[in-house]
């Protein structure tokens, strides 16, 4: 199986959200996330639960829990490649208004994907 590469989304003010959270999280769970990113840099549309999954539109999250939190980052698939959103803290489900976000920034990647590409 062919490794797809991941990059993380920028925004036009050269601010990579993800990256942003992560800076934010617990060690442990900046760990586990490095984990599922290298993971789907080997499986691509193949990762599956418990490490992945399908939300809705083509929005997937990765999933991580952490002392009983439940850890995301919101991906999508666009120009061949996995492109990380955003990440948050999950309650019961993923708000439809993190999903539109990730379909937003899917949008903008598609229309101009080097200026909205951060890779690390």
């Amino acid at each position: 199986m062919p490794r797809t590469d991941v990059v993380y989304f920028r925004e036009e003010d050269g601010s990579v959200p993800v990256l942003e959270w992560l800076d934010q999280m617990p060690p442990k769970v900046r760990d586990k996330f490095l984990v599922r990113i290298e993971r789907l840099e080997e499986c691509g549309f193949e990762l599956r639960r418990p490490e992945a999954a399908h939300l809705r539109d083509g929005v997937y999250e990765l999933r991580v829990r952490h002392q009983n939190v439940h850890y995301r980052v919101l991906y999508f698939f666009a120009c061949q490649k996995a492109v990380l959103s955003h990440g948050l803290t999950k309650e019961k489900e993923v708000p439809a208004k993190e999903i539109e976000n990730a379909l937003m920034r899917c949008d903008r990647f598609g229309e101009d994907p080097e200026q909205h590409t951060h890779l690390e």
